[in-house]
């Protein structure tokens, strides 16, 4: 599974890219298909504590699949969002299988 993070305005920590790697790597347990996956982070109101932006794109061979929170922090944005990137592929799982 390939797996780009993008920071925009800021410079991400190597402690950052290894949380979202980690976290992202939960998502091959529900789908071995993943071929892909997109991570963007950005700040998107400076002035205000809810400012921390992530949205992440997965590009599996049969669907793609997108989430996106703001948070106090970018840890919890991606916690946040792979738990419903999570549901959102048992819920395609469920689909294919009574297909």
């Amino acid at each position: 599974m390939d797996v780009r993070i993008q920071a925009i305005h800021f410079d991400a920590t190597a402690k950052l890219h290894e949380f979202i790697e980690k976290k992202v790597a939960k998502l091959e347990k529900f789908n071995d298909e993943i071929r892909k996956v997109e991570v963007s982070l950005k700040v998107v109101k400076p002035e205000t504590s809810l400012n921390k932006e992530a949205s992440i794109k997965v590009l599996a061979t049969n669907a793609e699949l997108f989430s996106e929170k703001v948070c106090d922090t970018f840890e919890e944005a991606v916690d946040v969002c792979v738990d419903a990137l999570i549901r959102q592929l048992e819920k395609l799982k469920e689909k294919q299988k009574n297909h």
